[in-house]
């Protein structure tokens, strides 16, 4: 069994981003898109942080989720892709 190589990667939410929000989670493919999973942790500056430890070599999709009704590209992020949302019908 080959071990997966893990590198720790650190998320930043700038304060512009995220003013007076009460809560920032990120979430993503790393986490199943769990919006619960990853809260970040608000720092003095007013940036939001977290540090997560992923398997390098891999690309991620994710957002930030700020007080669990606005969602947030990261503007630093190395590119961004268009992902149409498809809604489930439950009712068959």
């Amino acid at each position: 069994m080959k071990l997966k190589k893990l590198r720790r990667i650190t998320f930043r939410l700038r304060k512009v981003a995220a003013a007076d929000s009460k809560s920032v989670c990120i979430v993503g493919d790393f986490n199943n898109w769990n919006t619960h999973a990853a809260p970040m942790k608000k720092l003095k500056d007013g940036d939001c942080c977290i540090e997560l430890d992923l398997e390098a070599g891999r690309e991620y999709l994710f957002r930030y989720l700020i007080d669990e009704l606005k969602w947030e590209n990261d503007r630093n992020a190395d590119k961004y892709v268009s992902i149409v949302a498809v809604e489930r019908d439950d009712r068959k």
